[in-house]
């Protein structure tokens, strides 16, 4: 296995995908009711078999990728690498996570004139648009808000409103807007690696080719791979002078999720170095400029949605819910309880003081970054956005296996191959097992994800991963102008940050 070719390591990757929807379609998120009876309980017995089949199969999938990673391999060859290991996932069942169900149930509040923000999904007729949808969403959702952007309801509502909220078609048709997502995410990164003199191919493998990605975005279907695509997408076209409309991008990608607005303020360290006349004119344009057109976008998305602006008060109802991978929440936890303990005070306004002094310290951190950036350091905007964002995961008070991919997309444009890079590998590869394909989270999830850190880390060591972008002698990409540039990691220092013209 481990002397395969890149082609190879391509087939034994799609079987590794064939045997995740095969164990998937037994053990993954099965709605509650399916009227078309192809998403069905077949008991606990067959649930655990298909379980097992689709752990097997991420782990052959996750060492196909890892083995790929040191292939010589072209932009097209990982492309197609990227079709084959994709295409098993469209017809799937909701994988990992019950979040689909939550947008398709939104999308029919939508479609009812339910206020999202105020009420959630059981306030849906479980006879009704969207009830079997309604009645398979998470036990913490039912009763929660919707805190999504307007945008993204109103895409939810599009899809509700065409499949009159019946399962099955509803799921497919939000997985087409998760291949949307990727094409956009794909388009992205291939051009924010050419504009800072990186691998394209070797982007496209860490930041779309990665399992974490094709599980969570596809098999999962999650909203973030749109937020992501539209993000990159407006940051492409800031780095090339059109700041307006990467600006206005941007505030699509808000109307999605609220992180995307990070985004802006490096957009405006891009348009304060352009920027002509005095420092002060030059510094407002920067630091108003972004915001306003990006504040123009979400307040015209959400007077053409009609779902009001309730969208500004829901965006922390996910930090009520805990996540153990949120280091703040797991130490504001533990703190609370020590003074409950000791003090006998409630445990809870510690821990909500301890997340709040997390995010500040995560806003301090990209505002060190920003400057930075704009002192024209080696570290370009587009990196410290990339940088931003991981800051922003690592110290969020609700932190998911695929948040880890806001950041990433991002630096797997922008930075040479070196320790980040590998860091990032390595979470890939561990954080994939942190879920059960139904999407619970269960105490041996973390233990794999543990052995998969470990392992991952001793292996980098013994044998680092060289990106696809590092050629062997002689072989060249002509559809990768990056290649002639890099050289393995060791032996180069990273490229210059390229000046944005206005």
């Amino acid at each position: 296995m481990w002397a395969l070719s890149a082609v190879g390591h391509r087939r034994l990757g799609a079987a590794g995908s064939l045997a995740i929807v095969g164990g998937g379609w037994f053990a993954g998120k099965l709605p509650v009711h399916d009227p078309w009876g192809l998403w069905t309980d077949h008991g606990s017995a067959t649930k655990a078999a298909a379980a097992v089949l689709a752990y097997v199969g991420l782990t052959v999938l996750v060492v196909a990728w890892w083995q790929y990673g040191k292939t010589a391999s072209t932009v097209r060859e990982t492309l197609v690498t990227l079709a084959w290991w994709t295409v098993p996932f469209l017809l799937a069942p909701p994988l990992y996570s019950a979040d689909v169900y939550s947008y398709i149930a939104q999308g029919s509040m939508v479609v009812e004139g339910h206020d999202v923000y105020t009420v959630g999904p059981s306030a849906l007729d479980p006879g009704g648009i969207g009830g079997d949808a309604a009645a398979s969403v998470g036990n913490h959702w039912r009763d929660t808000p919707a805190p999504y952007g307007p945008l993204f309801l109103l895409l939810s509502a599009a899809v509700a409103w065409i499949t009159g909220g019946t399962i099955v078609p509803a799921v497919l048709a939000m997985r087409i807007v998760a291949l949307v997502s990727l094409a956009l995410i794909v388009w992205s990164l291939r051009r924010l690696a050419r504009e800072h003199g990186r691998s394209e191919s070797r982007a496209l493998w860490l930041g779309a080719l990665n399992p974490l990605l094709l599980i969570h975005v596809v098999g999962g279907v999650h909203n973030d791979g749109l937020m992501i695509g539209l993000m990159l997408a407006g940051l492409v076209l800031a780095l090339r002078g059109r700041w307006i409309a990467g600006s206005a991008l941007v505030g699509l990608a808000m109307m999605v999720k609220s992180p995307a607005a990070v985004a802006l303020l490096f957009i405006g360290v891009l348009v304060h170095a352009s920027a002509t006349g005095p420092r002060w004119r030059r510094w407002a344009k920067g630091l108003l400029a972004p915001g306003l057109v990006a504040c123009a976008v979400a307040g015209g998305a959400t007077l053409v949605s009609g779902t009001g602006f309730g969208w500004l008060h829901t965006q922390g109802v996910a930090a009520n819910i805990h996540t153990a991978l949120s280091v703040t929440s797991d130490i504001g936890l533990g703190l609370g309880e020590l003074a409950h303990l000791l003090l006998g005070v409630d445990a809870e306004p510690v821990k909500s003081a301890v997340q709040t002094l997390g995010l500040a310290a995560a806003l301090g951190v990209i505002v060190v970054l920003a400057r930075r950036a704009m002192r024209g350091s080696p570290m370009t905007p587009a990196h410290a956005l990339g940088l931003s964002l991981l800051v922003l995961v690592a110290l969020s008070p609700m932190v998911q296996p695929w948040y880890l991919l806001w950041g990433m997309a991002v630096v797997a444009a922008t930075e040479q191959y070196g320790r980040l890079s590998a860091v990032l590998i390595v979470l890939s590869a561990a954080l994939v097992y942190e879920t059960h394909p139904m999407g619970a989270t269960p105490p041996y999830g973390f233990v794999l994800a543990g052995l998969a850190a470990v392992l991952g880390t001793l292996a980098l060591r013994r044998t680092p991963v060289v990106p696809p972008g590092v050629r062997l002698p002689g072989r060249r990409d002509p559809a990768d102008p990056a290649e002639n540039q890099e050289t393995p990691a060791s032996t180069t220092s990273p490229a210059p940050a390229p000046q944005n013209a206005p």
